[in-house]
């Protein structure tokens, strides 16, 4: 019978079904033969070119067999990791998405007889997660890319630094709550324990429970400003009592001012307000509200300082909104930033004032941090948030 002409309905339909999918079991893996149904199948099983293509896989079937099975493998991984991802998806489903292409390679082709087959070879090379249930089974691409690697590495660095002084100091206070709660279940439970016995005679009951005395609160003092009133105290001397009540108040205001302007800082007495400890390089943070919120608690890097040291341009890292803005800020509104253990920071003012050093040791419950000066391995410990900073080349 010929073939029908073209443009006719007859010719129309066959095209059609050529472009589809047929049957899996009427497929030529060695010849890439499609036929519609089983007599079309069986003719092309007698045919001579099937016979030609059917000696050289005897001649090395293994060769032909680890082919395809590896074709079928990376289609099949390929399409799950670009489809999927990491999610937990059917097994089949994946399968049907891959017979779905027309050229892809049957699975009757491969070392593998069965999906089931397959998805346990891909638990047991280690290139997926896969679990049976009820519905069937279930597969779990494993991502080992190294790009993608290294940007989970990248992202977590990044989370790490991000993390401020305030949020390490809340952990701490959660910590402790827990351990707090732990203790008195413990103690709630070994007084549960004990049963209350009555005595024989009608004596009355008495309970002897022991109370922890509550803690007293310590008065809280300002050490600056006991500082201050003690060198005012030494430095004032002492007036007459024919001084009039309004020289003494000018005076008063003058000494106020005075001991202002030289107030000494926590942790260092060689140190004082009239000398700035912006330096380029340093990264500081920006704790005003005056700026809008956008601005508040974000993250920078000083560029240049003014001659007087006290106000700097700082180049805005963080967060990403107001990232390469420049701004022009005074010392008052900005902090020291306190990097992670093993991190560089320079020393702002003390005896190793401009020394870089490396972070040793956090003590969030007391503000301070230990330091390993870079130049003699020299620990210094316990220096106030205050004295360093994150310093940048």
């Amino acid at each position: 019978m010929g073939k029908h002409e073209v443009g006719t309905p007859k010719y129309i339909a066959n095209k059609i079904k050529a472009k589809g999918l047929q049957k899996l079991r009427w497929y030529c893996q060695m010849c890439q033969k499609q036929c519609r149904d089983e007599n079309g199948f069986k003719c092309h099983t007698m045919s001579e070119s099937h016979h030609r293509q059917l000696l050289l896989f005897a001649e090395n079937a293994h060769r032909y067999m680890d082919q395809f099975s590896r074709e079928f493998s990376q289609g099949y991984l390929n399409l799950l990791k670009r489809q999927f991802g990491t999610r937990r998806v059917p097994a089949n489903r994946v399968y049907q998405e891959y017979i779905s292409d027309r050229g892809h390679i049957h699975m009757n082709a491969t070392q593998w007889l069965t999906l089931t087959a397959f998805v346990k070879w891909l638990g047991r090379t280690g290139q997926c997660v896969v679990d049976e249930t009820e519905k069937g089974w279930y597969v779990t691409y494993i991502d080992r890319d190294p790009e993608t690697l290294a940007a989970q590495e990248r992202k977590v660095k990044k989370e790490k630094m991000d993390k401020d002084d305030e949020e390490r100091l809340m952990e701490f206070i959660d910590k402790q709550i827990e351990k707090a709660k732990q203790d008195s279940k413990e103690e709630e439970g070994e007084t549960s324990k004990i049963p209350l016995m009555r005595p024989e005679n009608d004596t009355p009951l008495v309970l002897d429970i022991k109370l922890k005395p509550k803690p007293k609160l310590l008065p809280i003092i300002d050490i600056k400003r006991e500082k201050i009133k003690n060198e005012d105290s030494q430095s004032k001397p002492v007036l007459s009592k024919s001084v009039n009540e309004k020289d003494e108040k000018s005076k008063r205001s003058n000494d106020d001012s005075e001991t202002g302007s030289v107030k000494k800082l926590k942790g260092d007495d060689d140190h004082s307000v009239s000398e700035g400890w912006l330096r380029e390089g340093l990264m500081v943070k920006v704790i005003t509200k005056s700026l809008g919120d956008k601005y508040y608690k974000a993250k920078g890097i000083i560029q240049s300082v003014e001659t007087d040291g006290f106000v700097g341009k700082v180049k805005l890292k963080t967060p990403e909104e107001v990232n390469g803005h420049v701004i022009k800020l005074d010392q008052e509104y900005l902090e020291t930033v306190i990097p992670a253990i093993g991190k560089e920071v320079l020393i702002l003012w003390g005896k190793y004032k401009g020394i870089k050093a490396i972070v040793k040791k956090l003590h969030i419950e007391y503000y301070s941090i230990d330091i390993e000066l870079e130049k003699d391995k020299k620990i210094l410990k316990k220096l106030p948030y205050e004295q360093v900073c994150k310093y940048i080349d």
